[in-house]
């Protein structure tokens, strides 16, 4: 409750000092540097929404520096960064010339441990490189589809253990331009809460009416699909053309994983359709790497639409969509995304290829397997060192997406600059991406981390938590027997 207190008191503190600012920037006391209209355009209404802005103008920019950090290395388990200052508080960066190297990568989705410069992936897609170019310059339906096209959306079927796929050159336009094709006016959308802004995009594109239900909650989603049966369309009171429920299998903010039997039940219970987004948790999640599907030992038939992408766990780009063949066939022609969108360039269909082959063992090694498990090894040991030392983790503990809670805003900052003042890249996260009392730190695990280096970000994590008294948690979980005593680690407390 205190927490929840002092956060909302820095919130109002930077609110109303931001008001002040403004009212100086008016009054041309203080300079201002953000984008407005020219003096002829006074009158206009506004381009650049000054009120909405607020936000961004008084609060976001006293932080900027945690975000788009310059990298200039392969973003793999360790990374390189550009070291950049701003002189007029985060307004405008310069650049000093002098490269932050071997910073401990906590931030990129390279789950798999596939973003590399060597290797049988890198030097697969050099070889297409020399072969195929780097553009298509035409889209699939014209003059751009390749064989290795065919190949790639052949092996993912396979991979998924499902009829057809078909891939898009960009993840975020998979679900935005492909939910419009499968729903419209007429049709009803069960959207879970914490969806990803992709799939919020396009549920709201498609014409369709959008209902939301609390996040994983069962009770919540039986309760709209009751009432869009017994109600049906509101006014006509006609049935529903179709019900479409649209849920993650890994939900990026939170690391929960979807409940996905139960989601399958009530599907086929009232007869709605699932689609499923499974951009984090395809090569993350089950002991084969197939997603949240395979995690949880279900058919992928009875999922109706499989989305994936190819950004994370294969460190490629785009993504997919899988299904029976009657839906890949009716999206090729419909999907604006499989129309009018450039075919994916050769040596990312290639970077797919090999690390999904890779990862089903068809390069004739067990490299593939070997990292789904160190993955998971690695995701479990991290999560509970982190609960050992007093700090408060969301998500699931099979997720390889960790978030950890800061709550003051003051502390967003604070924890990603002092992270890597000690050679840890870390990602900070704070309102509107999350709820305004609940900032966080998101660590994002790999197959590619060392022992070593989760004990380094561990111990750093630890230090920096003591320096801004981070370690909320009231239940100080034992250490485990295999490794020494820590100080910081205290029995179970009753409250």
């Amino acid at each position: 409750m205190l927490v929840a207190v002092l956060t909302y008191m820095g919130y109002g503190i930077l609110t109303i000092f931001g008001y002040l600012r403004d009212f100086l920037r008016h009054w041309k006391i203080e300079r201002c540097h953000i984008a407005r209209e020219k003096e002829e355009q006074r009158d206009f209404v506004p381009l650049y929404q000054d009120f909405e802005n607020f936000y961004t103008r008084n609060l976001y920019m006293r932080i900027r520096d945690n975000w788009n950090r310059p990298i200039c290395s392969v973003p793999g388990a360790k990374m390189d960064l550009m070291e950049r200052v701003s002189h007029d508080y985060n307004w405008t960066f310069e650049y000093t010339g002098r490269v932050v190297q071997d910073v401990i990568n906590l931030g990129s989705y390279n789950y798999l441990g596939f973003a590399e410069n060597t290797g049988p992936c890198a030097d697969s897609a050099a070889e297409v490189t020399m072969k195929y170019g780097v553009g298509v310059a035409s889209t699939r339906q014209e003059t751009g589809n390749l064989d290795r096209h065919e190949e790639m959306e052949k092996l993912v079927a396979k991979f998924l253990g499902v009829e057809s796929a078909m891939a898009f050159g960009m993840g975020f336009a998979t679900n935005s331009m492909n939910i419009p094709a499968l729903a419209g006016k007429g049709c009803l959308i069960l959207s879970d809460e914490l969806n990803h802004a992709s799939l919020v995009l396009g549920a709201r594109l498609s014409g369709s009416t959008i209902r939301v239900f609390k996040h994983n909650n069962m009770q919540s989603l039986e309760k709209l699909l009751r009432e869009a049966i017994v109600h049906g369309q509101p006014r006509t009171h006609r049935p529903w053309k179709k019900i479409l429920i649209v849920v993650e299998g890994i939900y990026s903010m939170e690391g929960s994983i979807v409940r996905l039997p139960e989601v399958i039940a009530l599907k086929k219970r009232y007869r709605a359709y699932l689609y499923l987004d499974e951009a984090h948790s395809i090569g993350a999640l089950g002991p084969r790497g197939r997603g949240v599907v395979d995690y949880f030992g279900l058919d992928p038939c009875d999922v109706d639409v499989i989305m994936g992408t190819f950004t994370k766990s294969f460190g490629a780009a785009g993504g997919y969509i899988a299904g029976k063949k009657e839906l890949i066939e009716y999206l090729r022609s419909h999907s604006h995304s499989a129309v009018y969108a450039t075919s994916m360039s050769p040596p990312v269909v290639e970077q797919i290829i090999t690390s999904m082959k890779c990862i089903m063992g068809e390069d004739g090694t067990t490299l593939g397997c070997e990292r789904v498990r160190q993955l998971a090894e690695n995701t479990v040991y991290f999560r509970k060192r982190l609960r050992e030392m007093g700090f408060i983790i969301y998500g699931n503990n099979d997720s390889p997406v960790v978030p950890m809670m800061l709550y003051m805003p003051a502390k967003i900052g604070a924890f990603g600059r002092e992270m890597l003042k000690r050679n840890i890249g870390v990602v900070v996260v704070g309102f509107p991406a999350t709820p305004i009392i609940e900032s966080r730190a998101r660590f994002c695990i790999s197959a590619a981390h060392t022992k070593d280096m989760l004990n380094r970000a561990l111990s750093v994590i630890g230090e920096v938590g003591d320096l801004l008294q981070l370690k909320y948690s009231r239940h100080r979980i034992q250490p485990s027997l295999a490794r020494p005593f820590d100080d910081n680690v205290y029995e179970d407390i009753d409250d």
